[in-house]
């Protein structure tokens, strides 16, 4: 079993910047591709960013790339989305993702570790 927990969702101006974090537990950290998912008022979850293990693969939504950025700190078993120039329909609840797969999956039915999420709010 994992558990994971994120923080660092709030509110900000369209064109701003904040950093999600989601420590996992329960499992070693390094066995575990982690995620992200967001997921926004009268839409369907969606895939934000995924990231392997030895960070090595990184996958990114199309939406998000080259404004969002994912990363991990194994020694202290967290994972980081850092968000930059952010839109008002990057406004969503956002839920980090754990499974042991070798590289991050895509599908929203992969992952069988969820976060509780935390909202984001981007104000235009």
């Amino acid at each position: 079993q994992v558990h994971v927990a994120e923080s660092g969702g709030g509110l900000v101006q369209a064109g701003g910047s904040l950093r999600l974090s989601c420590v996992a537990s329960g499992r070693t950290f390094n066995n575990l591709a982690m995620g992200w998912f967001r997921q926004a008022p009268g839409k369907e979850r969606e895939f934000v960013a995924g990231i392997s293990w030895n960070s090595i693969n990184t996958y990114y939504a199309d939406s998000v790339k080259g404004r969002f950025t994912i990363s991990r700190d194994n020694a202290k078993s967290t994972v980081y989305l850092q968000m930059n120039s952010l839109k008002p329909e990057d406004t969503a609840v956002y839920y980090c993702v754990a499974d042991a797969f070798n590289v991050p999956r895509t599908g929203l039915d992969e992952y069988d570790y969820w976060g509780q999420g935390t909202q984001v709010t981007v104000s235009s």
